[in-house]
């Protein structure tokens, strides 16, 4: 990268180091995704629920007070984005957190939040 193409920049190797970061164009579209996936206010309500542990769709349901079918949809959106696992036992499908970070980038975000309201509090 040439210094004509950070022309302006006070800190020319800070701004070079933040240039070739943003050059990651793979990880900033899937970073959009995931910012998307967690936008929508349904989904993270199926989220808060299973910050309790995991749940079957059925009890999703009542919990949510939504048809099993439009708990199934969010779900498989959820697990397309990586962000909920499932796991078959008997007759019924369990769903949890993909794993440790995703639930620390969820609780991370509701602790921002709650920070405003004075409600920080991520423990149950």
């Amino acid at each position: 990268m040439s210094q004509l193409e950070l022309a302006g920049a006070h800190h020319p190797e800070a701004a070079k180091h933040a240039k070739e970061i943003l050059d990651e164009q793979d990880q900033i579209e899937e970073l959009g995704d995931l910012f998307k996936m967690l936008a929508d206010p349904t989904r993270l309500r199926v989220l808060m629920t299973l910050k309790s542990g995991e749940l079957c769709v059925a009890d999703l349901s009542a919990v949510l007070g939504m048809s099993q079918s439009a708990i199934s949809h969010q779900l498989a959106d959820l697990k397309s984005a990586r962000l909920v696992k499932s796991e078959k036992r008997g007759k019924h499908v369990y769903y949890h957190f993909d794993d440790a970070h995703v639930e620390t980038i969820f609780l991370q975000a509701l602790e921002h939040v709650g920070e405003r309201y004075g409600t920080h509090r991520t423990d149950d």
